[in-house]
């Protein structure tokens, strides 16, 4: 009796199933049927649903609900994020952190200080350097963290997530010395002598991140909670997760199957990962409740602008050499694409230099030549720079260009140094491809960037940083309405999963999933849309959290 007891409490948790709810006197925006904006003042729900939007008249049709008084705040649909990565968000969280941290020293003291406080640990983790931000720019080396930690390994990822930084000790346990060899698809920086000078990019991470202790089911649940309690209070309700391996598939569907999911996970499984075949076999998977749903592949096309691993078809401006990194071979491309897409799932490639955009469009145009599945919503995860006699490519083959915003804001200090003022043009093209007709969807790539998606939504809207610089924008033609961008954050994410149908809007039927915040959005000047703060989430008509009691 006890375990139906208990199984029943969870089930009326996690779908809501109590007596209707009114919520009233609020400010709702939501998006109609064709992607207009609207507005209303009342919303009711009950089983997780919502019944109805409207005006106060709507009370009279459900005189039992329990109302609930907005007190004239903002009410909106939760916000979805169309790409990020929660279990690494999670790490970020329990982790050192670096970001923003103005030189190569003071990171390797910060890491220094977090070593020293957890003297347990067998492995220092960290993320989150950047070295365009340091004097020089220059990129760090294992000496630096030496000087600090020499009797434990330290292994500290770039903010892109595209390259690493190790101490000595790190590059011993992974056996990288001045006989290892590049692996394709990577590269092994290297001092005046050739000996490895601690920064590994792109596939030559594999070579130390295999030597990494395997996260455990507790440290799965650890980061998994941090990361959602994180994303909530942000007013994230969805989160399309980029890239899950094996143990992290089995581990999403087991909470799943527990109930015990806080917020919603598209799932995208790593394509690199060993048991993919595996996977793809098992088919979609699907909660009753739509709280995990994996039905698509992320597939790992080129490298990172930052770390000069992007995929381009000149080489870059500011290291003549280079052209950047194909993550995965181009003769992997057709087996992969037909392997994931024969098998009735989506494919998402992550693409950023102009390169790898146009490999992946001539490979869906193959793909879809030979065997169809135009109909998956394939995705370009990234899309960032593009030659522009590509981009009305993405329309024709019917591509998702999935794009972050802040990564424009940030990029913006290095961009156009790496590639020059021509390859711009058809770079963060967010309004071309509005103009052009293209679901665009918007993410963060979290933790790569902040996690908060009223720093995507100020990003898009005035192409500037959070101090409001440049004064114009930075290529401010590519800026989009702030409509459009909500529509990215929301409705077009939702498409972007084939969940328009459930989540992205507050219409009858679908989720009720939302956020109440302290300012409008739609009407305060957009240099402040990036100071919004959530104060309620709701997810399924279940409160998750509540910024006067968190």
């Amino acid at each position: 009796m006890k375990c139906i007891i208990t199984l029943a409490l969870i089930i009326c948790s996690y779908a809501a199933l109590a007596a209707p709810t009114h919520i009233g006197n609020v400010q709702g925006y939501t998006l109609n049927q064709v992607g207009k904006l609207t507005t209303f003042t009342d919303l009711v729900f009950d089983g997780g649903k919502v019944l109805a939007i409207g005006n106060q008249d709507i009370s009279a049709q459900y005189p039992a609900a329990t109302f609930i008084d907005g007190k004239q705040q903002i009410l909106m649909p939760g916000l979805i994020d169309a790409h990020g990565h929660v279990l690494g968000l999670g790490e970020t969280l329990l982790e050192v952190d670096v970001r923003d941290i103005a030189s190569a020293k003071a990171s390797a003291e910060k890491v220094r200080d977090y070593a020293q406080q957890n003297p347990s640990l067998d492995w220092i983790l960290g993320r989150g350097w950047n070295q365009v931000l340091w004097p020089g720019k220059q990129f760090p080396n294992a000496a630096m963290l030496d000087e600090y930690i020499q009797d434990r390994p330290v292994w500290i990822t770039r903010v892109d997530g595209h390259a690493g930084w190790a101490n000595s000790k790190a590059l011993e346990m992974a056996g990288v010395t001045q006989d290892s060899l590049d692996p394709p698809g990577g590269q092994i920086l290297r001092d005046k002598n050739g000996n490895p000078s601690g920064i590994l990019i792109d596939n030559a991470m594999n070579m130390l991140t295999e030597k990494l202790p395997q996260d455990s089911e507790q440290a799965l649940k650890a980061e998994l909670d941090a990361a959602s309690k994180h994303l909530l209070s942000l007013g994230i309700t969805s989160v399309h997760d980029a890239g899950v391996g094996y143990a992290e598939y089995e581990y999403y569907i087991k909470r799943s199957q527990e109930m015990s999911l806080d917020m919603r996970i598209y799932a995208m499984i790593a394509a690199t990962d060993a048991k993919l075949v595996k996977m793809l076999e098992q088919g979609p998977v699907f909660d009753q409740y739509d709280y995990l749903a994996i039905r698509s592949v992320k597939v790992y096309g080129d490298g990172a602008l930052g770390s000069r691993g992007a995929a381009m078809l000149s080489p870059y401006s500011d290291e003549p050499h280079n052209t950047g990194l194909l993550l995965t071979p181009q003769k992997q491309l057709k087996p992969l694409f037909d392997l994931i897409i024969g098998s009735g799932f989506q494919l998402n490639i992550h693409e950023i230099g102009d390169r790898g955009n146009r490999l992946a469009l001539d490979q869906f145009e193959d793909t879809f030549t030979r065997i169809k599945g135009q109909s998956l919503r394939n995705r370009v995860e990234h899309a960032q720079v593009i030659d522009v006699s590509d981009i009305p490519r993405f329309k024709t083959l019917g591509i998702i260009p999935s794009m972050q915003p802040t990564h424009a804001t940030s990029d913006m200090n290095m961009a156009q140094e790496r590639i020059g003022k021509e390859r711009l043009k058809g770079a963060y093209a967010w309004q071309t491809f509005e103009k052009q007709g293209s679901m665009v969807a918007f993410g963060s790539d979290f933790p790569v960037e902040l996690a908060n998606p009223f720093f995507g939504l100020h990003a898009a809207v005035t192409r500037q940083s959070r101090q409001n610089q440049p004064d114009e924008g930075w290529i401010k033609d590519e800026a989009v309405s702030i409509e459009q961008a909500f529509k990215a954050f929301t409705l077009n994410a939702a498409y972007a999963a084939h969940q328009e149908k459930i989540i992205g809007t507050l219409s009858e039927g679908k989720w009720a999933d939302f956020i109440l915040v302290d300012q409008d959005i739609f009407t305060i000047n957009p240099q402040n849309i990036w100071k919004t703060k959530v104060l309620e989430t709701w997810v399924g008509g279940i409160k998750r959290f509540d910024k006067a009691v968190n």
